[in-house]
């Protein structure tokens, strides 16, 4: 009876936490689209629809107290629960990263053609949705490979780096106080899609852990 109950409790928390990537998932997708298109009415609604999120991950947070407090979960239960809440966290940081993309296409769209932040932002988001969908069972091939694509985001976003430092050295014609102020959006914008990455490498790593108590990802 103990363990059904348990059980029941551990699905509802799956469920929580499902629910809280769809509303993240949603808007990481909104607030890059907003920033590809220059679409200032979706930013706004990216950055007004943070509150549903903090709220849901509220939700996972006492879902998380309640199990511990009241089933006392041991061995594998007790890494599902602790991976539950580390992910519940992961997502709550990509929506606040998502509400930055926001603020920055309501700021204005990029003038550095050379940057494609949209490449960029598709293969986060597509690295967080495949981390995702490992979740709860924790496949041990799809979590490291989630990994490697993280090396090469982190690689890509190096690149796009430096491809605004140099354009920014070498530019000597327009307003250089401008300039410089939209490369330092530009950069903003790729740190935050790179930590998107490492966000989706996180949710990646504790899933394996809690399915195989396998900890090789966690950083």
């Amino acid at each position: 009876m103990a363990r059904a109950r348990l059980d029941r409790r551990l699905e509802e928390l799956h469920d929580a936490v499902r629910e809280l990537a769809t509303l993240a998932l949603d808007q990481l997708r909104d607030a890059l689209s907003a920033l590809a298109d220059c679409d200032p009415a979706l930013a706004r609604e990216v950055v007004d629809g943070d509150d549903r999120v903090n709220d849901q991950y509220l939700a996972v947070e006492r879902l998380c107290i309640d199990v511990f407090a009241l089933e006392q979960p041991v061995a594998g239960d007790l890494r599902t629960v602790a991976a539950a809440f580390k992910i519940s966290t992961d997502l709550e940081r990509v929506a606040d990263l998502a509400g930055n993309l926001a603020e920055r296409a309501l700021d204005g769209c990029t003038p550095f053609a050379e940057v494609d932040l949209a490449s960029l932002g598709a293969r986060a988001l597509a690295m967080l949705e495949d981390a995702l969908d490992t979740y709860p069972e924790g496949e041990a091939w799809a979590c490291h490979e989630i990994a490697d694509r993280d090396t090469e985001l982190d690689a890509m976003c190096a690149h796009a780096g430096d491809s605004v430092v140099r354009e920014l050295i070498t530019t000597g014609d327009g307003d250089t106080e401008t300039l410089v102020a939209d490369a330092s959006a530009v950069l903003l914008a790729v740190r935050d899609v790179e930590r998107v990455g490492d966000h989706a490498v996180n949710v990646a790593a504790r899933t394996l852990y809690a399915a195989e108590g396998d900890p090789e990802l966690i950083y």
